[in-house]
């Protein structure tokens, strides 16, 4: 498993497993209008110019998991930490959290997820983030504010 720094050159392909991996989160909020879902190359291009993304590459090169971020005040503010639907719990997501921490230290680490993605919370506090926030985002939706 290879992590290093995407380029500009890799955001459709980051996107296009975006829509893939989210599927999952969708079937879970029973709702495919969710954000990640509805992202456009000129937003994830955007988000590129203001922070960082990694991507893991398979031993062909194809991307096959990615996480970004970005620093402000000392807070590395994580998102979309993705990893290709077949090949989730072989320790794709944890290698690019550990590695991106690594990548951009800062003194404090921050990401979300909702309420209903009990994988993705218990992942994060196994690697050391903890609950701090509850923001209900609408009725059927809350999201879980994680720090480390």
């Amino acid at each position: 498993m290879l992590i290093i720094k995407a380029e500009r050159d890799d955001l459709q392909e980051i996107l296009d497993l975006q829509y893939l991996a989210y599927q999952s989160e969708a079937m879970l909020l029973n709702n495919f209008s969710i954000p990640p879902l509805k992202q456009t190359i000129e937003e994830v291009k955007q988000e590129f110019d203001n922070g960082i993304f990694l991507k893991v590459v398979d031993k062909d090169g194809v991307i096959i998991g990615s996480v970004r971020a970005y620093a402000k005040n000392g807070t590395l503010f994580i998102g979309k930490l993705i990893v290709q639907p077949n090949l989730q719990g072989q320790g794709i997501g944890t290698n690019l959290l550990t590695e991106i921490e690594k990548v951009c230290p800062q003194e404090r680490f921050e990401l979300f997820t909702s309420d209903r993605s009990e994988k993705n919370i218990r992942l994060y506090e196994r690697l050391g983030y903890v609950k701090f926030r509850e923001q209900e985002v609408t009725p059927e939706l809350k999201f879980i504010y994680l720090r480390k």
